[in-house]
């Protein structure tokens, strides 16, 4: 639901990186492209961010209770 701070494989932070790559992508820029510039080289990392749905506005939508 929410981007995970870190690599569940590897460890490295890559959650200041969700926001960047974001925006990058709703520009049509190149997935690959974006991944790279942003310093992501193992694909444990790179799958991190291309796997992740931004769900916490659906699920805020929902009563606690």
């Amino acid at each position: 639901m929410i981007i995970p701070i870190r690599c569940f494989s590897c460890g490295k932070p890559v959650g200041h990186l969700w926001e960047k790559f974001k925006e990058k992508i709703a520009k049509g820029e190149d997935p690959k492209k974006v991944l790279d510039e942003l310093g992501l080289e193992r694909s444990c990392c790179r799958g991190v961010l291309l796997s992740h749905i931004d769900l916490i506005d659906v699920s805020a939508q929902f009563k606690k209770y």
